[in-house]
């Protein structure tokens, strides 16, 4: 018997997605009041988050916010009610958008940490091309293989069964 690999369920796909597309929606909750932490100021934080010098005002990141809010429920959902769900199209497409966008964002990291310097301020320094090597790039990359690992399962937690072949007995 060959031995089989386990693999993510899709509530853990799901759990995963939403984990991190919640934190950077809290992150961009707080940054709206005006904290700028863990940087010192809002430039410092724009070219450590970003690469180049954007504002960090309440119209700018409540939006980006809520998006990521969006996102992450939607995700939850699709695993949760399956391709199946009378709103299955919608979670479905939801979750692909989810997983284009962390895909583009991915491969535009990729781009970076080779050098290309599209979209990026020479004042940013090396604060970003170290956060976008070690942290940004990976996470966006996983999170686009989880969300179209889960888009591409069937059902939903619900109907999920586990079977397990029995053992040979041996005489």
């Amino acid at each position: 018997m060959r031995p089989t690999r386990p693999t993510a369920t899709p509530t853990a796909l799901a759990a995963a997605i939403a984990t991190v597309l919640t934190t950077d929606a809290l992150l961009h909750l707080f940054w709206s009041t005006g904290a700028t932490w863990p940087a010192q100021d809002v430039t410092t934080l724009s070219y450590a988050v970003l690469g180049s010098d954007v504002p960090f005002t309440p119209p700018v990141l409540l939006p980006l916010a809520t998006m990521l809010l969006t996102g992450s429920a939607l995700v939850v959902a699709r695993a949760r009610l399956g391709r199946r769900h009378r709103l299955g199209r919608l979670l479905q497409a939801a979750t692909l958008a989810v997983g284009c966008g962390t895909a583009v964002r991915g491969l535009a990291g990729v781009a970076w940490a080779f050098g290309v310097r599209a979209g990026l301020d020479d004042g940013a320094g090396d604060t970003f091309y170290w956060l976008n090597l070690a942290l940004y790039t990976p996470l966006c990359l996983a999170m686009s293989l989880a969300a179209f690992h889960l888009a591409a399962t069937d059902g939903s937690t619900k109907n999920e069964t586990v079977t397990e072949e029995a053992p040979a007995r041996v005489r």
